[in-house]
C-alpha cells in the first residue's frame, strides 16, 4: 500500500484504540464496582488483561506476520512511553504541588518497584541464550508472569490490611481503588444496567483488537518505507498510539483528584505488560527474549530509570514546580529525550 493510506489507517487505528481505550477503561471500573473482581486473583488478571488489550492485539499480530522486532519493542519500549503519561498528568494537575506530591501514599512506591523488579528479570532473559528455553519459552517470560502474580498477590494484603500509618502533610491522594464510589462527577455509564455494561466491555474490546491488528499492519508498512528499524518504530510511534487511552483515563482520574489512582494505574499496566512475553513466546514458537537484542535492553533500563525518579520523589516530595511541571517530571522528561538519542545511535551502530 501506499505511504498516505498506511497513513490513513494508522491515524484511524490509533483514535479508533483511543476512543474504544476511554471507554472500555470506563466500563471495566463500574463492571468491578458491581462485581467485586479485583478482590480475587482472577479478577485481577482479568482487569489487566482488558486494560492491555491494545498490547496484546499489537504483539500477537506482529508475532503471527513475524515482526518480533515490533513485537518486543512495543512491549518493552511501551513501559518508557507510559511513564511519560505522568509528565502530562502532572502537568494537568490544580494548584502549586507535583503529583508525587499530592500522591500521598505508599502503594504506589510498592506498585513502582513491581515495575522496576519485573523489568529486570525480562533484562536478565535477554542474556539467557536461546538454548535454555524450554519448549520455544523463556525461563525469564515463565519467570515475569510468576513475579507479577506474586506482585499483586503483596499489594492486594497491603491494600486490605494497611500495615502502616502515613501521615504525608498536604497531600491529596483521592480514592484509594476504583471500588469506592466517586464523590463527585460521576460517571453516567454508572446508570446503565449490567448487561449494557457488559455488552459495551466486549464491543469496545473487539474494536481494540481489530484496531491494534490495523495498527501493526500499517506502522510496520510505515516503518518499511520510512526505513525505521522495527524496535525503535515499536517502541515510540506504536508504543505512544498505544498509550492514548492511558492519558485519556489518566487525565480524568486527575481531573477529580484521584492522583494515587492515576499514577497507580501507569505503573500497574507496565509491571503487567511485560507479562505478555509468554504470550509471545507461545505464539511463535521460541523465545523472543533471547532475540531482543541491546536496543531493548537499552529500553528496558531507560523504563527502569523513569519509574525509580517516580519512586523516589513519591518518598522525597519536593514541591517545587517550574512551568506547571515537578522535577521529576521534568528530569524524567529530559532522560527520555536522550534515551531515545541513545538508542538511534545504538541501532546505527
Amino acid at each position: 500500500m501506499s505511504g498516505p493510506a498506511l497513513l490513513i489507517i494508522f491515524g484511524v487505528a490509533a483514535a479508533a484504540t483511543w476512543f474504544a481505550g476511554v471507554y472500555l477503561s470506563r466500563a471495566t471500573d463500574v463492571i468491578d464496582e458491581r462485581f467485586g473482581l479485583g478482590e480475587a486473583l482472577g479478577g485481577v488478571v482479568l482487569l489487566a488483561i482488558a486494560g492491555s488489550l491494545p498490547e496484546i492485539a499489537i504483539t500477537v499480530s506482529a508475532v503471527l506476520a513475524g515482526n518480533y522486532g515490533i513485537a518486543a519493542g512495543n512491549l518493552i519500549g511501551g513501559i518508557a512511553i507510559q511513564t511519560l503519561v505522568l509528565v502530562l498528568c502532572d502537568r494537568a494537575v490544580k494548584g502549586d504541588r507535583p503529583l508525587s506530591y499530592l500522591v500521598g501514599s505508599l502503594v504506589p512506591v510498592l506498585e513502582g518497584l513491581l515495575v522496576v523488579v519485573v523489568t529486570a528479570v525480562m533484562l536478565l532473559g535477554t542474556m539467557l541464550p536461546e538454548s535454555a528455553s524450554v519448549a520455544g519459552v523463556s525461563p525469564a517470560s515463565l519467570a515475569i508472569v510468576i513475579v507479577w502474580i506474586v506482585g499483586i498477590a503483596i499489594l492486594d494484603r497491603v491494600r486490605r490490611r494497611e500495615p502502616w500509618q502515613v501521615v504525608m502533610e498536604g497531600s491529596h491522594s483521592g480514592r484509594r481503588n476504583r471500588r469506592t464510589k466517586r464523590t463527585v462527577a460521576v460517571d453516567p455509564m454508572t446508570r446503565m444496567s449490567s448487561r449494557s455494561v457488559i455488552a459495551l466491555f466486549l464491543g469496545t474490546s473487539g474494536v481494540i483488537l481489530v484496531a491494534g491488528v490495523a495498527l501493526q499492519s500499517s506502522g510496520s508498512g510505515l516503518a518499511d518505507l520510512a526505513g525505521i528499524n522495527g524496535v525503535i518504530f515499536g517502541a515510540t510511534i506504536l508504543a505512544a498510539a498505544t498509550a492514548l487511552p492511558e492519558i485519556s483515563t489518566g487525565l480524568e482520574a486527575i481531573r477529580i483528584g484521584d492522583n494515587q489512582l492515576a499514577m497507580g494505574d501507569i505503573f500497574g499496566g507496565n509491571a503487567f505488560q511485560l507479562t505478555i512475553f509468554l504470550v509471545a513466546d507461545l505464539l511463535a514458537g521460541q523465545a523472543l527474549l533471547p532475540q531482543a537484542g541491546v536496543e531493548n535492553a537499552w529500553l528496558g533500563t531507560l523504563g527502569i530509570i523513569m519509574t525509580t525518579i517516580y519512586v523516589v520523589t513519591i518518598l522525597t516530595r519536593p514541591k517545587r514546580r517550574i512551568a506547571g511541571f515537578g522535577m521529576d517530571s521534568i528530569l524524567v522528561t529530559v532522560i527520555y529525550a536522550l534515551g531515545i538519542v541513545g538508542l538511534a545511535m545504538i541501532t546505527a551502530s
